[in-house]
């Protein structure tokens, strides 16, 4: 989730309009929330007196939201330590700090007035009204008088029903136009029916259902809306405009993000758009800024030239690195380019993928077990994922190690090896291919868990590090799509991964008292991956699953939303007793990603059209179910004028008899304009106008393995859910060497398990506690809750270790550095870290042989956790007596939240023999660095690069 992309549309805003007054403010103020994307759109108008007024649109939900500047360098929140809710009607004094989020809860659609009163600036005062709704008149039917009609009935998951119909008024035009409308209230306020067309230079689809013909245009429709000339966002060029003919992410992202454009691409808009997909990845490519001093240890060309890691969690890169995710765009363009352009795109991408694997693998990797480090792919609200007490210790996030982001690095790592062989570069090729198969093997070897079949999702952070018992859906399908999972493995995968009656959730199971998002939730492009996987591995279950999810989602909710719940299918659940867990808290209109998925269901999974380097794949993955309740009586369904590669070709399926039986339809046969032909079409072999024939033919059983589960979507069931993380409250070290322990359960049902450096040592034991039978002095330890009835387990405990670790702080006089301790307060080196300073700790004395842990004590406040691209990272060495260097690496120092404890950033480990050492801290880089962020408004922006923070001191912790 980027907060710092969130922009309402237009529809939503009473007015953007400045006054020409400023006021007493001297500066533009915004409502900044959930219900206009987090975006600058609704400013406070000056009325005059010291007041301020916005009126705005809100639709249901339980809305975060803040006032503040554009660049938030000013925000005003009721309460600086706790979020608080603002009951319209009521006065809500306002602190001028920055601090947890208001919020607002609505019932159903209306106007609301924001009113703040500043006649006392220290003490602004807000009051939020409800405004009286007009009246409107009686319900049109928006289909009367249509030539043809189609109704698509779905079951609600509390046994009612809600409709989509569908209309046109010309059956014999050959580009039609479409009425769609819905019976299911919409998640925003947007009329309850809408009209889209075909189009000329896309393709279109005439199957004999116009339900089915109608979605497709739906997804086409929304391409072209995603298609733009010029992209936003509040925190880039001040919010102006920047050219770009490019595909933005959805109604409520004007801005090019580069994990949603690679997967939107990857799923279907490079087979339609290349060009643009192209450009849209070249403008995620960056090099450093100009005049910048760069680290000795930074690899890559002077130019820096590499894939732009977005503002994020803990201030970006290498806190999250799956930028390399562009690669799976990036392939698939370079498909689908004319051979001229291929040529310069491929050598263009060469160079920025080398650029970017170097250095991803100094600042991400772990050689002691070959994996990346980095948050997980695309699940990028922390606690929506990840254990609750994560938020105030992301180095422990940045150092745990996902399936779907080492997934994004095994495919860059692949891709670029290729193209390194076609450039004739076989060093390069061959040194990526190496990487690619140890990183699979690694894969493996540390994710892949027995017991449940299926890849964890993550490891746990530093001094715990063990994979969990947790899962999702995007990670499990790349395994498989990638090649990283057997076929034996993907079939376990594809049976075992729960489905709700909706469709797949991304995460299972489920989080605790975390509301709607990325947890609990179907994310329609997460299903396109899915159903890839299906298809590739032969699941008709899991792709009936897939396409029913992904066609009831669009005809529903008149576009391809963002996410849904995944239990209910809503785009919203009012959760009225539970205003917190109100969600999907953010949800956009014709999301790029969801676009992507189901133009990519249809050509790729229906009618079996994919690129390959050699030229078009035909595999259609028809299962019986499809057959039988999409195609109904019809004996063909037909693509027309799918343009690859300059040829205009239409693709035509033979369909069967409906059978009852489960699983998919062989192909019988291909025809090329009529003559047989293979599965693959070479390009050099393409005509204008070509039309190929695929008759399908008899039932293949496949495996159609597939879990299904339920509950109800109000109750935080067992069932669904995971426990609540126990805390170790005490831990120490018995004269034998012992380690004891007492800890703390939230949940009823559960039982716990004991990991020690890892590895599971106890078993369902009871909260209370407990005693390792081993001495292990130095050990660290953490705690698992399981659900004895599903099994279903929570993230660890936050790791404790046994040795008591020393503290050296910067007033030691061990300590030097270019910049002088603080004077006042706890004693620091303020905002240390700008490319010249330097630090360095001498006569470090290590008394016995073991292993040790390095690690910054520190605060960076340059922005807030879920955003912003200063992220400290910096280069820690770590030499004997001699002076050589003994271990050496980048350690990382994310964004923290103000005040409470000062964090540890991620260690540098080493094993040491007795001796004196010394250690030195010096420059890297991080995405502030690049060219691209030079307009950034917030740290490490149009003010230069920032690598800043407050240093505490040096912690040292053995831990074997």
């Amino acid at each position: 989730m980027h907060p710092s992309r969130w922009l309402l549309p237009a529809l939503l805003a009473a007015s953007s309009a400045v006054a020409a007054d400023p006021g007493p403010l001297r500066e533009p103020f915004y409502i900044r929330g959930g219900f206009n994307a987090w975006g600058t759109e609704n400013t406070l108008q000056y009325q005059g007196r010291g007041v301020y007024q916005a009126d705005i649109l809100v639709p249901p939900g339980n809305h975060g939201f803040k006032i503040g500047t554009r660049d938030w360098s000013r925000e005003w929140v009721p309460s600086l330590s706790a979020s608080a809710a603002v009951k319209p009607g009521q006065p809500q004094r306002l602190a001028t700090s920055a601090g947890p989020e208001a919020t607002l809860f609505v019932r159903s659609t209306a106007t609301y007035r924001f009113t703040l009163d500043v006649k006392q600036p220290g003490a602004p005062v807000l009051r939020v009204t409800r405004l009286a709704a007009r009246k409107s008149g009686p319900a049109v039917d928006p289909h009367a008088g249509r030539a043809r009609v189609a109704t698509l009935a779905f079951a609600t998951w509390d046994g009612k029903q809600e409709t989509a119909r569908f209309s046109i008024v010309d059956p014999e035009a050959q580009l039609r136009s479409y009425t769609h409308s819905t019976t299911m209230t919409l998640r925003d306020p947007v009329p309850q029916h809408a009209t889209y067309a075909e189009s000329a230079a896309l393709p279109y689809l005439r199957s004999g259902n116009l339900a089915f013909d109608a979605l497709f245009a739906l997804a086409t429709s929304e391409m072209r809306q995603d298609a733009v000339s010029e992209i936003r966002d509040g925190n880039y060029n001040a919010g102006a405009a920047i050219p770009c003919d490019c595909f933005e992410t959805g109604e409520k992202w004007h801005y090019v993000w580069t994990r949603d454009l690679s997967y939107a691409a990857d799923l279907g808009l490079a087979l339609l758009d290349p060009q643009r997909v192209r450009n849209s990845l070249d403008f995620k490519l960056a090099g450093f800024r100009t005049g910048l001093p760069k680290a000795p240890q930074v690899a890559g060309t002077p130019d820096g030239l590499q894939i732009v890691q977005d503002t994020g969690s803990g201030g970006s890169w290498p806190v999250s690195t799956d930028r390399v995710s562009w690669a799976f765009a990036a392939e698939e363009t370079l498909r689908m380019l004319a051979p001229k352009e291929r040529a310069a795109f491929a050598a263009r991408a060469l160079a920025a993928l080398t650029n970017t694997i170097e250095n991803d693998r100094i600042a991400a990797f772990d050689p002691r077990d070959g994996l990346y480090t980095g948050e997980q792919s695309f699940l990028d609200w922390r606690d929506q994922s990840y254990a609750g007490w994560i938020v105030d210790d992301l180095a422990s996030m940045a150092g745990s190690k996902s399936v779907s982001t080492n997934a994004t690095h095994y495919q860059a790592l692949t891709l670029t090896a290729h193209l390194a062989r076609e450039a004739g570069d076989n060093a390069r090729a061959t040194r990526y291919d190496a990487w690619a198969a140890q990183l699979k093997t690694a894969i493996n070897a540390r994710l892949w868990l027995p017991d449940a079949g299926m890849y964890s999702s993550l490891t746990a952070a530093h001094f715990d590090d063990a994979p969990l018992h947790k899962f999702d859906w995007l990670g499990q399908s790349l395994a498989i799509l990638t090649g990283i999972a057997s076929e034996e493995q993907a079939r376990s995968i594809l049976a075992r991964y729960p489905h709700g009656p909706m469709g797949p959730p991304v995460i299972w199971p489920q989080q605790p008292g975390v509301p709607v998002y990325h947890n609990r939730a179907m994310w329609p492009f997460v299903t396109g991956y899915g159903l890839k996987a299906a298809a590739m591995s032969g699941n008709a279950a899991v792709a009936d699953a897939a396409y029913d999810s992904l066609m009831r989602g669009a005809a529903l909710n008149v576009s391809n939303m963002e996410n849904l719940e995944w239990l209910s299918g809503q785009p919203l659940l009012l959760d009225e007793k539970h205003p917190h867990l109100i969600g999907p808290v953010i949800n956009s209109r014709r999301q790029l990603w969801s676009v992507g998925a189901y133009l990519g269901m249809v050509i790729e999974n229906v009618f079996g059209v994919t690129a390959t380097d050699e030229g078009l794949r035909l595999q259609p993955f028809v299962t019986t179910k499809l057959r039988r309740d999409t195609f109904g009586g019809a004996s063909q369904a037909t693509l027309h004028d799918l343009r690859l590669r300059g040829a205009r070709v239409s693709v035509r399926l033979l369909l069967p008899a409906a059978s009852q039986e489960q699983g998919y339809h062989k192909i019988d046969k291909v025809l090329l304009n009529g003559a047989p032909g293979g599965t693959t079409i070479p390009w050099a072999t393409l005509r204008d106008g070509d039309v190929i024939e695929i008759a399908l033919g008899a039932v293949i059983k496949g495996d159609n393995g597939i879990r299904r589960v339920n509950a109800d979507p109000y109750v935080e069931a067992p069932s669904v859910f995971g426990p609540r993380e126990p805390v170790i409250a005490s831990l120490e070290r018995d004269a034998g060497g012992h380690a004891r322990l007492r800890f703390t359960g939230k949940d009823e049902g559960a039982v716990y398990h004991i990991y020690r450096d890892g590895k599971q040592v106890a078993a369902d034991i009871k909260a209370g506690a407990w005693r390792d039978r081993e001495a292990h002095p130095y050990a660290c330890y953490a705690i698992e809750a399981q659900f004895s009835a599903s099994g279903n387990r929570s993230h660890h405990s936050v790791p404790r270790c046994l040795d008591p670790a020393t503290e050296i702080g910067v007033l030691d006089a061990r300590v030097s550095s270019n910049l002088n301790p603080s004077g006042t307060g706890t004693p620091r080196l303020i905002g240390w870290g700008a490319p010249q300073d330097r630090l360095e700790v001498r006569e470090l004395r290590i008394g016995q042989a073991g292993r040790y842990a390095f690690q910054l004590r520190y605060r960076n406040e340059a922005n807030q956790i879920n955003l912003g691209i200063s992220g400290g990272v910096k280069w820690m060495t770590l030499e004997d007596a001699a002076g050589r260097a003994v271990a050496q690496g980048v350690v990382q120092l994310p964004h923290t939240k103000p005040g409470g404890t000062l964090p540890l950033s991620t260690p540098l480990t080493a094993s040491l023999q007795p001796g004196a050492y010394r250690l030195r801290l010096s420059d890297f880089y991080n995405m502030s660095y690049l060219e691209s962020n030079a307009s950034f408004t917030g740290t490490g922006g149009t003010t230069g690069p920032s690598n800043r923070f407050d240093l505490y001191g040096v912690r040292v912790q053995r831990t074997e």
